[in-house]
């Protein structure tokens, strides 16, 4: 069931694009600028750190020609620039700086501005920033995020609660502590398969690429990841060694050990993520290892609370239930403090919670926390209730123990007339509330870590405001190109969705992805594109697209005039069965 819930918060709010936590700052040479002479190097400057990939910079002359630019690297100003140096010359006119890098906290950023030496050209040639995210990447990359979330606070969360509170039968919690060990281990391989295509733009298929997955490697997400599977299988002997106890109490050495592995667990996400970039590191970091521990052991320990109480097969003792209610406000207690402290540092004033998109999901995640504090309240007030009752049982069982039952004689009425209780106190009424209460915690809880784990994913309010204040230096392309072009041929049917980016004159980014009839994605053994301007004489251009895994795509292509253009997409469905449809698709200048 909880797991079901994830997976449909995963369809409804993974669906937008994710957002990267690092924003240009200022560009050297200026965006528009005009120069007297020729620059030797351009200079980006973020609000964050970033990292820098094979192709963040690509440069284009007056013509639209690429220039050969040196390998991309940090400027003077430290990790949070990136720096080219260009050729010794350069032609009068307007050249174009496309750009694309990884921030700190993992997610891929691009954009382009332009400058001009002497003078502007008469026309200026717009280029794209390279890739965007694939829409198949990227869905597949949030899930693989999302799901490592889920699967480190089942797992942390059950193993503090079997060490904690100590339940009667912890072979009942076997296989949720299992589950998110496979979970997060599975999770864990896919995100770091899914690295460098996620961060080039890529689709699936160039995951397999062994250069690209080298470079992973040598990230510190990649690292981060590393570092996050070697503690697993550490972790997998842990596991084995806490199953294997029963009922009895675990060493402390052993104890220790799981503390530190979780802490290193709590690590790999800080280290990824906004928390090492940005102002106050080492307090963020510091911040964001607690935030993730204390939620692990609410949202975790509240899973396994809710299967001990739906699958024991004994009565739970209320002693189990107080222990994890005072392990719960701690926990708690942990996640507000440390949760004001990132909403600070995240937004930076008050003008940022309404006007910034970080701040309406902060606002939307502490509506979450509210409801959820309500649900653990009265949980809280039905474990009070359990406890009372389970101390009145204790005391009529020493009541009874001390009156002698009558020799040769009936039972007295009162005694004949009593029935017996629950072992524990823990009544059925009791029992039942308890469980709403608890699945009620958990049905929020997992809103709540949903929200968390977009809001890591969001441009926070202090970096969007820094950005703004930076002017048009941030800079921006045009809308890209969208066309539909339906076929039927050989019995089967479907649409071609085009995408050329940005739809002008000079170079060009096309993404065709095919559908089947009933909107699902469709594979056909080739697809050609080519554009003829009937006006001018010129064509056909053919794109020369290429199977990118999912869909066909090329960054290769050149439009040199504005104006209407024939686009003829040919789709071959089989090895005797193909279709060309004609589509007029408007260039601009």
């Amino acid at each position: 069931m909880l797991l079901g819930t994830v997976l449909v918060l995963l369809l409804f709010g993974g669906a937008g694009a994710a957002s990267a936590h690092a924003a240009l700052r200022a560009t050297d040479p200026e965006d528009g600028s005009v120069l007297k002479s020729a620059p030797r190097d351009i200079t980006l400057t973020f609000t964050e750190s970033v990292g820098l990939l094979d192709d963040s910079f690509r440069v284009l002359d007056p013509d639209g020609k690429r220039l050969k630019v040196t390998d991309a690297g940090h400027g003077a100003g430290g990790s949070d620039t990136a720096s080219v140096s260009l050729p010794a010359e350069l032609a009068q006119g307007t050249y174009t700086v496309a750009w694309r890098v990884v921030s700190a906290d993992s997610h891929p950023v691009s954009g382009a501005f332009t400058f001009s030496v002497g003078k502007p050209s008469p026309a200026t040639v717009v280029m794209d920033t390279g890739p965007t995210e694939d829409p198949a990447t990227e869905s597949l990359f949030n899930m693989g995020r999302y799901l490592a979330y889920l699967a480190a606070a089942l797992l942390i969360g059950t193993a503090v609660f079997l060490l904690a509170c100590r339940p009667p039968e912890p072979s009942r919690l076997r296989r949720l502590l299992w589950a998110g060990w496979g979970t997060l281990l599975g999770s864990t391989v896919f995100l770091l398969v899914l690295r460098a295509p996620y961060e080039s733009g890529a689709g699936p298929a160039s995951a397999f690429s062994l250069k690209a997955f080298e470079r992973t490697l040598t990230t510190r997400p990649g690292e981060a990841l590393l570092v996050r599977l070697a503690l697993l299988l550490v972790g997998y002997f842990f596991v084995v060694r806490l199953l294997r106890l029963g009922e009895s109490r675990l060493p402390r050495a052993w104890q220790a050990a799981g503390g530190a592995l979780a802490v290193g667990l709590a690590l790999t996400w800080a280290a990824a993520e906004h928390a090492s970039a940005g102002i106050q590191v080492p307090v963020a970091m510091t911040s964001a290892v607690l935030h993730v521990l204390a939620m692990a052991v609410w949202l975790g320990g509240l899973a396994a609370l809710l299967t001990t109480l739906y699958r024991a097969s004994s009565q739970i003792p209320a002693a189990v239930v107080a222990r994890f209610s005072r392990l719960a406000f701690a926990s708690v207690t942990v996640l507000v403090a440390t949760g004001v402290y990132q909403s600070w540092r995240g937004l930076g004033s008050w003008e940022a919670v309404t006007g910034t998109t970080y701040g309406h999901l902060l606002v939307l995640k502490l509506l979450a926390v509210t409801v959820l504090l309500g649900a653990a309240r009265l949980s809280r007030q039905w474990t009070g209730r359990l406890v009372t009752a389970g101390a009145q049982v204790e005391s009529e069982s020493v009541v009874r123990e001390r009156v002698p039952e009558p020799v040769g004689g009936p039972p007295a009425a009162s005694d004949a007339k009593r029935e017996p209780a629950a072992p524990g106190g823990d009544s059925p009424a009791y029992r039942r509330g308890l469980r709403r209460s608890v699945l009620a915690e958990v049905a929020v809880g997992v809103v709540v870590l949903v929200l968390s784990t977009v809001l890591s994913g969001t441009l926070p309010g202090r970096a969007e405001a820094e950005a703004a204040e930076a002017g048009p230096a941030t800079g921006g392309l045009p809308a890209a190109s969208l066309t539909d072009v339906p076929f039927s041929v050989g019995g089967a049917t479907g649409r071609v969705q085009i995408t050329l980016d940005p739809g002008r004159t000079g170079d060009n980014s096309v993404q065709a992805i095919v559908y089947a009839a009933d909107g699902g994605l469709a594979t056909v053994p080739e697809l050609r594109l080519s554009f003829t301007l009937p006006a001018q004489e010129i064509g056909p251009i053919d794109a020369e697209l290429k199977d990118k895994g999912g869909y066909w795509g090329t960054n290769d292509l050149t439009l040199p005039l504005a104006g209407d253009w024939q686009m003829k997409t040919t789709i071959r469905v089989s090895d005797v069965d193909q279709v060309s449809v004609t589509k007029t698709v408007k260039i601009v200048g």
